[in-house]
């Protein structure tokens, strides 16, 4: 058996949303992990992010911050978790790591992966209703539910269809609910989901 990392080639980020870059191996017996290093290349210059050894974990790029960590309690996986994507994030990103063997040798790989980080526009929304279904009776607890992916933020507004084809604002939570339900809510209601 041989220490090997498994990776991706491509990950696609969506802006201001998180992804995960694979880097895993499965544990040897009489080998075990010294560091663990993630680097970014962009723009021709590579720049180590992301440290893990004896002395803990240690995010060395200002702009990554609070915005990246790596598994602790899963030994063999060293993927890189990223929070809130930015554009610039997109680059080739490095994880290498260097184990010791029992006999004081040391075994070193790397797997790079390219991260294209987009921005989605928000899909068409579909609405979800509650547990009851469409048809409530008067009096019950009723809920609808506006669901639409893209690039986080993503805002929700919902309108009721009024004689005379317009449309009354109800709310800007994707989710529109009823206590108690009555006879006259019962009508066309539609939302509309919206990013930047």
């Amino acid at each position: 058996a041989l220490l090997d990392l498994s990776g991706v080639h491509q990950v696609k980020g969506t802006w201001m949303a998180s992804t995960t870059l694979p880097c895993t191996y499965v544990p040897l017996e009489g080998f075990t992990q010294q560091t663990l290093v993630w680097s970014v290349e962009r723009d021709h210059s590579t720049s180590a992010l992301f440290r893990r050894d004896d002395s803990g974990d240690h995010v060395l790029l200002a702009q990554f911050r609070g915005r990246v960590s790596v598994p602790k309690q899963s030994p063999g996986d060293a993927s890189l978790l990223i929070d809130s994507l930015e554009i610039p994030d997109s680059g080739h990103y490095t994880c290498q790591v260097i184990w010791r063997s029992q006999n004081n040798s040391l075994v070193q790989k790397e797997v790079t992966t390219t991260v294209k980080v987009v921005k989605v526009p928000v899909t068409k929304p579909i609405i979800r209703p509650g547990e009851l279904g469409l048809r409530v009776p008067a009096g019950a607890r009723a809920s609808l539910t506006c669901v639409a992916s893209g690039s986080p933020p993503i805002s929700y507004r919902w309108f009721r269809s009024s004689l005379g084809g317009s449309a009354e604002l109800l709310g800007s939570q994707a989710e529109l609910a009823w206590d108690s339900l009555q006879p006259s809510d019962a009508g066309e209601y539609y939302c509309e989901a919206e990013n930047r």
